[in-house]
């Protein structure tokens, strides 16, 4: 019997690396890295992959787009679990300098923006580099292929890859975080935990005033609350947009499902992305009226008058 495939952003030693392998502590599985978000998800729908695990949100830059984007497009897929990381830096060179003496960093473009300020008020003077990855810009230097001088890398990297270790604890929020989410080909659903969420994108009907109050009415009557909510473009049409939301509750719940049915019936397209537990695991608290019993006995109401007109 073959191993369950992930696909992750490489190469090893990166957060995603981190946060797959605390997806899957205690399970065999092989590991597929790629060069980027859209690469992993893509393996997942092409079957090289059995499952994705990609960064979905950060606290400090909100949505990443690439995760976004390319769940929203193309062979349905939907996220089948959550977890949270904290995400700190080292600063890295090849070789035993200071940071006055730094003229070029190279990190992913979220690693550089979740560490703006620092940098800012640390390395003023510095050229930015984007890399596909933290660890890559790491590797690079260790190789010497990059051209850099010095890089943002996650938590062991200089020990890992022999670099000097400029210093540590690199990052604009003491208590920054990425959230990552495990994505598959659509099959069973998650089970019902009283902590979820549900992921979806949604078009608006209209471009006019009130359209997206009226798109978020259907969440509101339901006594749904959002933790998450979007707008991306569309890419063929400019100037209009998607919505990207996370809602706390899960298909499987009667005030979630109606959700779906008033978005299903009011929208030009609905894309359910999955319902997962929360990584919090904080129970969310359902409003008077929205719980299941409370939808089963209207229902059963409804249902009376149409058969017995009473």
């Amino acid at each position: 019997m073959s191993l369950p495939v992930y696909a992750f952003l490489g190469p090893e030693g990166t957060f995603t690396d981190a946060a797959l392998r605390a997806m899957t502590a205690g399970v065999d599985i092989a590991t597929l890295p790629t060069v980027d978000v859209p690469a992993a998800l893509f393996a997942v729908r092409s079957g090289e992959a059995d499952f994705a695990v990609v960064a979905i949100e950060n606290t400090v830059e909100g949505g990443v787009t690439a995760t976004l984007d390319t769940l929203a497009e193309g062979a349905p897929l939907v996220i089948l679990e959550e977890y949270v990381i904290p995400v700190a830096f080292e600063l890295v060179a090849r070789d035993d300098r200071t940071m006055a003496s730094i003229g070029r960093v190279g990190a992913h473009a979220h690693g550089l923006a979740q560490c703006r300020r620092w940098i800012s008020a640390n390395l003023p003077n510095v050229i930015q580099v984007a890399a596909t990855s933290n660890s890559a810009a790491a590797v690079a230097l260790a190789d010497g292929t990059a051209d850099f001088d010095a890089a943002l890398a996650p938590p062991g990297t200089a020990e890992r890859l022999g670099l000097h270790l400029v210093t540590d604890g690199v990052a604009d929020n003491a208590n920054a975080a990425t959230r990552f989410v495990r994505v598959g080909r659509p099959g069973a659903l998650p089970p019902v935990t009283g902590a979820d969420k549900t992921t979806l994108v949604v078009h608006l009907p209209h471009d006019r005033a009130g359209a997206l109050l009226e798109m978020l009415e259907q969440f509101a009557v339901r006594g749904v609350n959002l933790s998450r909510i979007e707008s991306r473009p569309i890419g063929d049409k400019p100037g209009e947009y998607a919505f990207s939301i996370d809602a706390l509750a899960h298909v499987g719940e009667a005030r979630m499902a109606e959700v779906l049915v008033g978005l299903k019936r009011t929208c030009p397209v609905v894309t359910f992305l999955g319902s997962y537990g929360a990584a919090h695991g904080m129970p969310t608290p359902v409003a008077q009226g929205t719980a299941d019993v409370d939808y089963d006995a209207a229902h059963e109401w409804v249902e009376r008058i149409r058969s017995s007109g009473s």
